[in-house]
């Protein structure tokens, strides 16, 4: 008898749903949703690093985009689903209150930023986080020390605490805090309750400083010595977290008639997009697995007997199974991949889009924005390479590893007057390229050997020029997973182990992972031209590294009357 699984995918514009044939791993359908409120820049503040989503655009995406891979499917297809799991972009925490309600969702909360999910690439907490490494670093425990010894902005504790000092309602209001991840996952249940929902092991071991040795979260004196703000919340939110092989509970039936589906629809344990990405594209140990899109997530996975002894340095964590139960899940990323090329198309066509528009012609500006990329990617791959190319670093939106620090600003070094746009975008696609290398090569330095690369994600898919840049940097051959929904793909192999059609990972893999259809091999005469500019990357990365943190420690001057 056939079985039906759908995967579910919230990324950081839309969210996609892809119905998978458990036995088969074919992909029957999709559905795409982007978030209405998001694409209008609603509640984010991009000077001030503030990117926040309404709850609102996640539940109208898991209704729509699941809707939409259903459409197409008969009745006795709908009736065979048995799972589905959920992958969200994280850390991504939002305050709810005592019921698991997100707060934006109380009419009194409904246009407050801070009521809603704290996106990923928010950086409004630079300060909070640089408490919490130095009071970790002076503790009894270093509760940092499995998330590579350094906490981020990005992250659960340090966006907690940045909201709850800067808005009092929102603080007399938050009973607790949830990962979205968490969060909709359990919306299907129909179980928000955020002491009974069972947390993902991924976002509490990667995020929120969750580890059996510290018997679940940092101690309650520690979170009060941080802040006495934090005072009780320990107790108001999870003491275990739960891998992606098992259920949260089953499809409410709220939720089931929404739907058209079974009232007996398992639902998984939630996980983070890249993790769940990386079982999509069929990860093995010692495999490298980029998820290229807006930013990067770098996921690698080994036994836990060959590397557990290990505490790699600089990285976003190492948790046993956050990708796959019963191996240790490590995970690194650049903060900006393809934000940087949507950076610089900006640039170049923003002043072009005010023009358009005073001239009564903005009906130009798709085609112009949707063709720049591709157009300026085919005059960068016709110019030569050479040792005396410009050299840019990638930290436009700071530093997420080797070493997070999202202080860190980018940089273009080497421009003259003949520096046209085909010149200046080839080094920003050879920076994202560098800060690549840079990742592997720690993984490498801390004693775990990387055996295959693989890329998914849109960028790997659409940009032939990115990855062949990307392999000859790295100087290996990197395999492209053919699905276009890799993500969903794996939460969709997750449900399959969550719902009991697979006992493991491994058969569902076997069964359903993506196959590649391309592989990028590095040009060993190119490899060597990069090997010298690589070198002018970490040199012009580390002076800019070194004036930052000498400009901060200087008191800023002060002007006499």
């Amino acid at each position: 008898m056939s079985a039906y699984v759908i995967g579910v995918d919230f990324g950081t514009d839309s969210v996609r749903a892809v119905l998978v044939d458990a036995q088969t791993g074919e992909e029957c359908s999709f559905g795409v949703h982007e978030y209405a409120r998001w694409k209008q820049g609603a509640y984010c503040n991009p000077d001030a690093s503030q990117f926040r989503q309404h709850p609102l655009d996640y539940l109208e995406g898991l209704e729509n985009a699941i809707k939409g891979a259903l459409a197409s499917a008969s009745s006795e297809v709908r009736n065979q689903v048995k799972g589905i799991s959920v992958d969200t972009t994280g850390s991504t925490p939002g305050p709810v209150d005592e019921q698991g309600t997100p707060l934006a969702l109380l009419p009194q909360f409904a246009e407050n930023p801070n009521g809603m999910f704290i996106l990923w690439k928010d950086h409004t907490a630079n300060g909070e986080a640089e408490e919490i490494n130095k009071l970790a670093h002076r503790w009894d425990v270093d509760y940092t020390k499995y998330v590579g010894g350094i906490y981020s902005s990005e992250w659960f504790w340090a966006k907690i605490l940045r909201t709850l000092r800067v808005d009092d309602a929102i603080r007399q209001a938050a009973f607790s805090w949830v990962e979205h991840c968490d969060w909709i996952s359990a919306v299907l249940t129909g179980n928000t309750n955020p002491l009974t929902l069972k947390r993902s092991r991924t976002a509490a071991g990667h995020k929120a400083l969750w580890h059996e040795e510290f018997d679940g979260l940092p101690s309650e004196e520690f979170l009060t010595t941080l802040d006495p703000l934090l005072s009780g919340l320990r107790d108001r939110l999870f003491s275990k977290s739960y891998t992606s092989d098992e259920a949260m509970g089953t499809i409410s039936a709220e939720w089931a008639e929404k739907l058209g589906l079974p009232t007996d629809v398992v639902i998984g344990v939630g996980s983070f997009d890249a993790h769940m990405g990386a079982v999509g594209a069929n990860i093995e140990s010692y495999s490298l697995v980029k998820v290229i899109g807006t930013s990067t997530c770098d996921m690698l996975m080994a036994p836990n007997e060959a590397v557990g002894h290990l505490l790699i340095r600089g990285i976003c964590g190492q948790v046993d199974g956050s990708i796959v139960p019963g191996m240790l899940g490590m995970e690194a990323g650049q903060s900006a991949f393809g934000d940087l090329y949507a950076w610089f198309s900006r640039l170049v066509l923003g002043p072009v889009a005010e023009l358009l528009t005073k001239q009564g012609k903005e009906e130009l500006l798709p085609s112009l924005q949707a063709s720049l990329i591709p157009h300026l990617a085919e005059h960068a791959s016709k110019l030569a390479i050479t040792e005396k190319d410009i050299v840019a670093i990638d930290w436009l939106n700071g530093r997420r590893t080797p070493d997070a620090n999202h202080t860190l600003k980018g940089a273009i070094a080497g421009l003259n007057l003949g520096s046209d746009a085909a010149r200046v975008f080839k080094s920003l696609v050879e920076a994202t390229a560098y800060g690549a290398r840079r990742i592997a090569e720690r993984f490498v330095e801390e004693g775990v050997p990387i055996q295959q690369v693989i890329a998914i994600g849109g960028v790997a898919r659409k940009s032939s020029y990115v990855m062949q840049t990307l392999a000859d940097v790295m100087n290996v051959p990197i395999k492209v997973a053919e699905s276009d929904q890799c993500c969903a793909r794996g939460a969709a192999v997750c449900a399959a182990v969550a719902s009991g059609i697979y006992p493991t990972f491994a058969e569902a893999q076997q069964a359903m992972a993506s196959p590649f259809d391309a592989v990028y091999e590095p040009r060993p005469e190119i490899a060597a031209v990069y090997e010298k500019l690589y070198q002018r990357y970490l040199e012009l990365g580390a002076f800019i590294e070194q004036n930052q943190a000498s400009v901060t420690a200087k008191p800023s001057p002060t002007l006499n009357a």
